[in-house]
């Protein structure tokens, strides 16, 4: 074969070899193009309904938001804007006067809605989220690799920076907003408990802006933060009117639900004085005397009627010794304190014995009064006052009349300074405590309990110029409570002195009724 011959050969299998790679190229080009269509089409089908949900997902979540503003496009559409815009201005401006009429009934059916549509989208969507990184209180990936960054002066290890992805953020589930609370409810992520939200609290605060921060929890994974916007206990708090009692009877006097002051969420404080007893903790000056006056002056007619009989030991000498007409027994020194609390325990001992076997718990009547026991100072007869014997004497009948006399009709009040395991060492067996401003975060620990300031009782915190303010914990109570008792002068203490010693008109023994939720054969025993 020849040159020439060898030549053609190989120029028509090089031609024969690139047409068909031309072939396989448009084929291949042709199924690519396809497949790119499909993808494409694909794609856009998948983030066509991922959208359609996520939107479905948020209109039903926000359901009163995708009403409001269907109403509004619907409106704008069939009415144009200028008259929506008049609707608006008509119904801003009944809402107004409404407010200023009646502004109980305008915050109960509109302001509070309002309130909580607005604190919502404007503060807590926008806000919520970084206030939630800087608290930690997310879930970040901590997956990423580590950076070896080499200079000729050093050698630096770092991480990535991750920023939290959606689904590791607590979702806010709602809003209620009140005259001086905001309430906002989020569901946890896997990685976090309740506790965690417990621990932040503080920090919390002061990414809000608030004094006061309080963590609730509704469900294993889901809280309640809540913040107060304003502090309703910043004004005195008046004590009961004594001439608006004038004509009450001992027996209209509910000792299970007795009015001592005004809670944080703008309600009465109630407590009940039958079948508890309270421990009240608080420096010099925390406002101890109104804790313990005011639910006497709330109870004067049942105290006057024989229903209730108030017993005082006043190491002092002081604080008690100013309404001393009031008490049907008082003691100053240790050995008078020991003897009031034997005859209270025979007394006692007296009424188990009449009516054991027959009910549970003892009614009140004048033949069986409450017997009040307001031990001001508690500590210093258990631990500092008198000799040891007397000490340990008065500790033993305190513990008794702590674990028994609730279903007799015995309640301790006692009152501290310095709420120390050795200076109270009955201190647990008080089911209810009020710390009121101590001095030490470790105090609050001492008086409520642990983990009471996490979950809120900064009792430390209170000013010097709130005297009177505490929190309440116990009996039930989840979350510490913020109170502030009512405020009793000089004069309105001669005056229920004056009240209860005045004798009242014949009677018929009455028997104070019990609430229409207890049991009268409830189970009585260790408080």
């Amino acid at each position: 074969m020849t040159t020439t011959g060898t030549l053609v050969l190989v120029g028509g299998g090089a031609a024969v070899g690139l047409y068909v790679l031309h072939m396989v190229g448009h084929y291949l080009a042709r199924v690519l193009e396809a497949l790119a269509t499909v993808a494409v089409v694909f794609v856009a089908a998948w983030f066509l309904v991922k959208g359609a949900y996520i939107a479905v997902g948020w209109m039903i979540r926000h359901w009163r938001t995708t009403l409001a503003t269907a109403g509004v496009a619907a409106w704008c559409w069939f009415w144009g804007w200028p008259s929506l815009l008049l609707t608006v201005a008509v119904v801003a401006a009944v809402l107004g006067v409404w407010r200023l009429v009646s502004l109980p009934s305008f915050d109960v059916w509109a302001g509070r809605r309002l309130r909580s549509w607005w604190q919502r989208w404007t503060v807590y969507a926008l806000r919520m989220p970084r206030w939630l990184r800087s608290c930690d209180l997310t879930v970040p990936d901590r997956a990423g690799a580590t950076v070896i960054q080499v200079n000729p002066l050093r050698r630096a290890a770092t991480a990535p920076r991750a920023r939290p992805r959606r689904d590791q953020i607590p979702r806010i589930l709602g809003v209620r907003s009140g005259p001086s609370w905001d309430e906002v409810k989020v569901r946890l992520v896997p990685g976090q408990t309740p506790e965690d939200f417990d621990a932040a609290a503080r920090t919390l605060a002061v990414a809000r802006g608030v004094n006061r921060c309080q963590v609730r929890e509704l469900a294993p994974n889901e809280v309640s933060i809540d913040f107060q916007r304003r502090n309703l206990l910043s004004r005195v708090v008046a004590a009961p009117d004594l001439d608006a009692m004038a004509d009450a009877t001992g027996e209209g006097i509910d000792l299970d639900r007795v009015v001592s002051g005004a809670t944080e969420y703008g309600t009465e404080w109630r407590q009940s004085l039958r079948g508890s007893h309270t421990l009240v903790g608080g420096a010099t000056g925390a406002g101890k005397g109104s804790l313990m006056w005011a639910p006497l002056l709330a109870i004067a007619p049942a105290i006057r009627d024989g229903l209730v009989r108030v017993n005082g030991i006043d190491p002092k000498g002081m604080e008690l010794a100013y309404g001393r007409r009031l008490f049907h027994r008082y003691a100053v020194t240790s050995k008078d304190a020991l003897e009031l609390l034997d005859e209270l325990i025979d007394g006692m001992e007296a009424r188990k014995r009449e009516h054991a076997g027959s009910v549970r718990l003892v009614p009140i009547t004048r033949d069986n009064p409450l017997e009040l026991v307001e031990f001001d100072e508690i500590g210093a007869l258990i631990r500092y006052v008198g000799d040891r014997k007397t000490r340990e004497a008065i500790t033993e009948r305190i513990a008794l009349l702590t674990t028994q006399g609730r279903a007799l009709g015995y309640a301790v009040r006692g009152y501290v300074q310095e709420p120390t395991k050795d200076t109270v060492p009955v201190r647990e067996l008080f089911p209810r405590r009020i710390c009121l401003r101590v001095a030490s975060k470790t105090h609050v620990g001492m008086v409520l309990g642990d983990q009471a300031y996490d979950r809120g009782a900064w009792a430390n915190r209170i000013g010097e110029s709130e005297p009177g303010v505490g929190y309440l914990f116990g009996e039930g109570i989840r979350e510490p409570v913020r109170i502030r008792a009512a405020w009793v002068p000089d004069e309105a203490i001669k005056a229920l002195e004056q009240f209860v010693t005045t004798a009242p008109d014949r009677r018929p023994a009455p028997v104070l009724p019990f609430r229409p939720d207890t049991d009268q054969q409830a189970a009585g025993g260790a408080a």
